[in-house]
């Protein structure tokens, strides 16, 4: 399916484009193979003869003879390179060697679910042996549900299902607990921060029940590419030991991957050109050749409108279905649909949100183009690796945006080519998530007194809810007393025992729930007016029920997102840890947040234009948290005026939380900066850098161990900005200078506070 111009031809056109600031070569590499293991069964040699196969890549080798031995493992390789066998392999031997034996697949995402059900259905099916593969989840029918439980050799689920249907209703499942001896972890990179806290404890759960019913199962875990595979293997799953698999014998094809920096449309502000419009126009070009190609978007409203664009830029080459729109909201047929034209060749060119990131079987494209940085180096190279899924030839091009996230790694390609990738963290004892999941394992199976939780001490907790009366002890035994259903009321994706509940009412005659938020984020995130996302979709907050906790939502089509002002004072309640520099001290340790949410902002999406703006009326509310205070001492700007200090002060918070999220792997709003002229823990100027969510999940602690780094960043970060006097790329506000001297621009007052800082 070629047009006139071949890939080749089109790269190497390309290669002259002067706003090309980084191209990088991934050279080809050959399939490394093995014979069929010793002990695999002759049926599962059957089917894959059958498909063509006569021995499997290395990585797929290691992990069979490593799952046969009883071993966990955690299986790290790109991309398409076939680690649906690293699990389904072993899993299938042990149901042939013990037909009783059952096992559980863990998958983040149900799109992700129903095309992995698919897969080992069709295997199952090529055996021609008698294995039970079913989903289980909200989709589900209830008459579906009693065979799932009963007969059901391989439970595909997702993480929120385990919690709240499967392990509170244990009993019925019985046949699968006693006979689990295998345990699946799909897509591990994606449990971390909150969620990933979450489910580590969902994790302790199920081995207890696992335990109570005489089972002790294997984890078998498959993750991108992330610095630390083998420890969040063990922090999520409880295991010591976990045996990496990362001998990748896939083959690969010679991979292109191309940083395009938009041209600048307004230098005193160093703004660029569109981001949507740069993708649009390289986009068209594959497209017109027919060469098929993903463009990845990171909101809805980006997809269409890149969507839109494209498909009337080559309506004289392609018709409309060519292309297509692949985004959360999408009902499932459609997403099939999708994904089926795509692998036979039928659509030429999809945009989509990180929904086809993960693993979602959808063929061989051979151009990738991004719109803007995902956000993680890894989920980037998840994207990159849906380009050239096989032998061939391919090119990723990220286009960035002008935020400084985008800026400063097109500024730093060594960081995201040569750098080890992000450190995924958790903190499963983190005390408001232990506390609900203490809850919920005690409404499963009563704790004994000296029981400990997967290794974490626990009867000072069960004592504390006794007193509370969620528990009640009984010959040393502690008990749930109480008729509500704790996992009901636990969200896995916030910290917050709190929630506020998510309405939709777009269709009057059908209102219904779409999700939940803690109260913190909920000051900024639902606030009247705001624009909410889901799963990609757009929705206008309609109302704010704050004493009810609901928000009223309408779906919505908008060319903005909002972005809110917030109060913020911190008081720094312990300090655990301190680093002295010349001019300043560094503290880490617990912080009480207090915060109001006061105006919003409407910001256009494509170029970061203020378009309007509204007044907050909600309550105050407090966090409890970790953080760090970078405090300088009263003497360094005695002869600054304060407005001067104040914007200074910002413009290093600015610039040192963008570096900082970098650093530790994680969104901007996860991780809140606050600059102070006067702190009231030390009565002098402090940029605080806090965890935004309640007891911590141990982000600042790791912006203070790489601390000195994210300052030399910093620094050259903003001397790289093209910039002349301070930017919104860089320290976040344009063209202020010194009262005192005009020359002087904040952009080298604060360069001059980290060089005092750093020498």
């Amino acid at each position: 399916m070629f047009g006139k111009k071949p890939l080749q031809q089109l790269i190497e056109e390309l290669r002259n484009d002067k706003h090309i600031t980084f191209w990088h070569e991934i050279e080809e590499q050959e399939a490394s193979i093995v014979p069929f293991p010793n002990l695999m069964d002759d049926r599962i040699k059957q089917a894959l003869h059958k498909r063509g196969i006569e021995g499997i890549y290395t990585h797929q080798a290691s992990s069979f003879d490593a799952v046969l031995k009883g071993e966990n493992i955690v299986a790290v390789t790109p991309t398409a390179s076939g680690k649906t066998f690293c699990y389904n392999l072993p899993v299938i031997q042990r149901h042939l060697n013990r037909s009783n034996s059952r096992a559980l697949y863990i998958f983040p995402t149900k799109a992700l679910a129903q095309d992995q059900k698919s897969e080992i259905n069709e295997f199952i099916d090529d055996m021609e042996v008698n294995i039970n593969s079913y989903t289980y989840d909200g989709d589900t029918p209830a008459n579906i549900r009693q065979v799932v439980r009963k007969a059901g050799h391989i439970v595909i689920t997702n993480p929120d299902m385990l919690h709240s249907a499967i392990l509170p209703h244990h009993t019925k499942w019985i046949s699968l607990f006693e006979n689990l001896e295998t345990i699946v972890i799909d897509e591990l990179h994606t449990y971390r921060g909150v969620f990933g806290s979450h489910v580590a404890n969902v994790i302790r759960r199920l081995k207890r029940i696992c335990r109570y019913y005489g089972s002790n199962p294997t984890f078998i875990c498959t993750s991108a590419t992330i610095a630390n595979p083998k420890e969040l293997c063990s922090e999520l799953t409880g295991e010591r030991y976990i045996k990496l698999i990362d001998n990748n014998g896939a083959p690969k094809g010679k991979k292109h991957f191309v940083l395009y920096n938009p041209p600048i449309v307004n230098k005193q502000l160093n703004i660029r050109k569109p981001s949507t419009k740069v993708v649009n126009e390289i986009a068209a070009r594959f497209l017109k050749e027919k060469i098929q190609t993903i463009v990845f978007s990171r909101s809805r409203v980006s997809v269409e409108i890149i969507l839109s664009h494209l498909q009337e830029l080559v309506k004289g080459e392609l018709n409309k279905k060519s292309i297509r729109g692949y985004r959360g909201g999408y009902l499932p047929n459609q997403r099939r649909e999708i994904e089926r034209n795509l692998r036979n060749g039928e659509t030429v060119g999809v945009v989509s949100t990180n929904a086809l990131e993960l693993g979602v079987d959808i063929g061989q494209l051979q151009v990738c183009v991004m719109n803007g940085y995902p956000g993680s180096i890894a989920s980037s190279w998840q994207q990159a690796g849906r380009a050239g899924r096989r032998k061939d030839e391919s090119i990723v091009i990220m286009v960035a945006n002008s935020n400084p996230l985008d800026q400063y790694l097109f500024q730093h390609p060594e960081f995201f080519f040569e750098g080890s990738p992000e450190t995924a963290r958790i903190n499963k004892d983190n005390l408001i998530i232990l506390v609900d999941h203490l809850k919920c394992a005690a409404y499963e199976l009563p704790f004994e007194r000296g029981e400990t939780f997967d290794g974490t001490e626990i009867e000072e907790i069960l004592e504390y809810l006794t007193e509370e009366r969620v528990l009640h002890e009984q010959r040393n035994k502690w008990y749930w007393m109480n008729d509500a259903f704790p996992a009901h009321n636990i969200s896995l994706r916030s910290a917050a025992q709190e929630n506020v509940i998510i309405i939709d009412q777009s269709q009057v005659e059908k209102h219904r729930v779409i999700g939940e938020m803690d109260t913190f984020s909920a000051l900024t995130l639902l606030h009247d007016e705001a624009i909410y996302l889901h799963e990609g979709t757009q929705f206008q907050v309609e109302y704010l029920d704050w004493d009810e906790k609901k928000a009223y939502v309408r779906e919505v089509d908008v060319e903005y997102f909002t972005d809110a002002n917030l109060a913020v004072q911190l008081k720094v309640l312990e300090i655990d840890k301190e680093q002295t520099y010349r001019e300043c001290v560094l503290q880490y340790g617990d912080m009480m947040v207090t915060a109001m949410a006061t105006i919003f902002k409407k910001i256009k999406l494509e170029t970061f234009e203020n378009i309007g703006s509204g007044q907050i009326h909600l309550p105050e509310q407090e966090l409890h948290t970790n953080g760090i205070a970078l405090t300088f001492t009263s003497e360094m700007f005695l002869k600054m005026e304060e407005k001067t200090l104040e914007q200074m002060l910002m413009g290093l918070s600015h610039v040192l939380q963008h570096v900082a999220c970098v650093r530790v792997m994680c969104d901007k709003n996860d991780l809140h900066a606050v600059p102070e002229v006067k702190a009231i823990h030390s009565e002098k100027p402090t940029v605080f850098l806090y965890d935004r969510y309640p007891g911590g999940i141990g982000l600042s602690d790791s912006v203070f161990k790489q601390f000195n780094d994210i300052l030399n960043d910093s620094e050259d970060f903003i001397r790289r900005c093209p910039c002349e006097d301070g930017c919104p790329s860089c320290i976040g506000i344009a063209g202020v200078t010194s009262p005192i001297n005009e020359k002087e621009s904040m952009k080298k007052i604060v360069l001059n506070a980290i060089t005092s800082v750093l020498s």
